[in-house]
């Protein structure tokens, strides 16, 4: 039941009509709980309130599967727009993005423009991006083009899914680069012939790459709400007697904040993954296909009005 329920709700990520009409209606049906609403402001409140619990944040402004040109442009703006409020008010703040928010479905010359745009201001600004990975198809061209915009920035890091069964070749690979990576299980629905289908074997290999990108020395993310994997994790950098200025820890906005506030509490560092935006819609059908508690939290909401 719940693979099915997992199934349908990542087949509706992708519904373009849907995406429409949510736009058109906001954030309802409790898709406020994990967007921090739909402006550049409502963000910045958010934000405040999470680093005044000292808890630090990425911030998203959500956007994905962009089909022109001038569409792209604009989504690079309000990134750009973002590192700016986040430098102006001070904010214990990085910035993610979807490179297909960015045009990598168009093309890479645009892509390419729209985020060297970005990482320049930045780059000025002392900001931190992470490219967040998308779907299989894209996982390749992301890569690519992180691989060349590393060459020119340093505040520029990159997400691995564990899920995948290129991941520890892809980890490899990237080792020259010293990458910042953001580890993940993975969102989208793939193939067992490029996915792990089994539960199991993901989070072994998820276990699998944290050791290996910790003991290659670089900084690593860890993105769970897995407390299996969060206590692996303890336990590797206590073994290894790895420093908690090389890793941290993270989650969604909206879930599991109380754990988040103990993983600060004994000392690591916790950002909070957090989205805003009109374009919430792929974002919050993802979140409800992970776990049905979210499901449930939905029902009950609509219910309540």
């Amino acid at each position: 039941m719940e693979r099915m329920m997992r199934s349908f709700f990542l087949f509706l990520s992708k519904n373009k009509f849907l995406t429409r009409l949510a736009r058109r209606y906001g954030l309802r049906f409790g898709a406020a709980r994990f967007v921090a609403g739909d402006t550049i402001e409502m963000a910045v409140r958010t934000i405040k309130d999470l680093n005044s619990k000292n808890l630090a944040v990425t911030l998203d402004y959500l956007g994905e599967f962009v089909d022109n040109e001038e569409e792209a442009k604009e989504k690079a703006d309000q990134s750009i727009e973002a590192i700016k409020a986040i430098s102006r008010h001070h904010l214990n703040s990085e910035l993610s993005l979807k490179l297909t928010s960015m045009g990598l479905d168009i093309s890479k010359e645009i892509v390419m423009y729209n985020m060297r745009r970005i990482l320049e201001v930045a780059s000025a600004n002392g900001v931190f991006v992470t490219i967040d990975m998308e779907d299989f198809s894209r996982c390749e061209k992301t890569i690519e083009v992180f691989k060349e915009l590393k060459k020119d920035y340093d505040n520029v890091g990159t997400v691995i899914q564990a899920y995948l069964y290129r991941t520890r070749d892809d980890i490899e690979e990237l080792n020259k680069y010293a990458p910042n990576l953001r580890l993940v299980k993975g969102a989208y629905k793939e193939s067992p012939d490029v996915a792990f289908p089994n539960k199991h074997d993901v989070d072994e290999n998820f276990k699998s790459i944290i050791k290996m990108h910790l003991l290659n020395g670089n900084y690593t993310a860890i993105a769970t709400h897995d407390d299996n994997i969060i206590e692996f994790t303890k336990q590797l950098v206590e073994e290894y007697e790895i420093s908690n200025d090389q890793f941290e820890f993270q989650m969604l906005y909206g879930i599991r904040p109380e754990r988040q506030l103990e993983l600060m509490e004994e000392g690591y560092t916790m950002r909070v993954y957090v989205p805003y935006g009109k374009d919430w819609y792929g974002y919050f059908m993802r979140r409800l296909a992970e776990r049905p508690a979210n499901v449930a939290f939905v029902l009950k909401g609509i219910l309540k009005k």
